[in-house]
């Protein structure tokens, strides 16, 4: 009984956090469907009278919303799949090799975490240019093709997997490569769904590095679309919260998908160092 009291009362606690989290995003949402007059009443109003579809018109109208969306979806997909493949192979270096300057290296690389992006995005943004890959993809992309939180993720789960899994794989005739991909990326799936939301999260969030390499208007991401909407002439505050909705729909969906993926990833590997 004792129990079940507990339960019951540690679930009206989360339905409650939880309902005050989201209450902001469901009044946005709520407000994208009024018109400027009932937004502005007072008081307030929460639900709108009607369904009304200008402001989610207005964005389409006023800037290419489906453009911005569609190259932070490349962008972040492809930053993504460049830090899982990356951060895989150094991982795996340093967790089953043995090497001169092995933990000296890894120190360095670790250490990198301290530097601040701020501090590089000049120095990358000169290489970017200097390469003539301003208002590309590439150039959008090549900066976070690794990092070393990434490294360390996976360096901290492919320490727990067994020395005896790659021995034997070896005895099988397994090259390092085979092993790393049909035996160890495998097993891995939860670190690796881990650090894969992380990343196309930021990536999707990203907003001084798009903002200072583009300037063609169809190579912009979605949060520079959303500076557009709120300098346009036409300026609506029911628009910008349309605006908003259409582009946090992605990271809610990839979020709700992986938040499993994302839990387990973050707990893995943490008893071994």
């Amino acid at each position: 009984m004792e129990n079940k009291k507990s339960n019951l009362i540690l679930l009206i606690s989360n339905l409650v956090v939880g309902i005050l989290i989201i209450s902001p995003i469901l009044y946005a949402l709520s407000v994208t469907f009024m018109t400027s007059d009932q937004i502005f009443t007072m008081p307030p109003k929460l639900l709108p009278k009607s369904f009304y579809f200008g402001n989610y018109k207005a964005v389409i109208d006023t800037v290419p919303i489906f453009r911005f969306i569609f190259n932070s979806l490349v962008v972040s997909i492809a930053v993504t799949v460049g830090q899982i493949f990356t951060s895989s192979l150094s991982a795996y270096a340093f967790s089953f090799y043995e090497f001169k300057g092995k933990k000296f290296l890894f120190m360095v690389i670790i250490a990198t975490i301290m530097i601040p992006g701020e501090a590089i995005i000049i120095s990358n943004y000169l290489t970017i240019g200097s390469l003539n890959l301003l208002d590309t993809y590439t150039g959008l992309v090549l900066p976070y093709l690794t990092s070393a939180m990434g490294i360390f993720m996976m360096r901290q789960f492919f320490l727990t997997v067994p020395k005896e899994l790659r021995e034997a794989s070896i005895i099988d005739g397994c090259t390092g490569f085979q092993f790393l991909t049909r035996i160890l990326m495998p097993i891995s799936r939860p670190i690796i769904g881990s650090l894969g939301i992380y990343m196309f999260l930021t990536t999707w969030n990203q907003y001084m590095w798009p903002l200072l390499i583009t300037s063609k208007p169809e190579m912009r991401t979605v949060q520079i679309g959303m500076s557009m909407l709120q300098s346009a002439e036409t300026q609506s505050f029911g628009m910008m919260l349309a605006g908003i909705i259409i582009i946090i729909i992605p990271s809610i969906f990839i979020f709700i998908m992986g938040q499993k993926q994302l839990i387990d990833g973050m707990t893995s590997g943490s008893v071994k160092g």
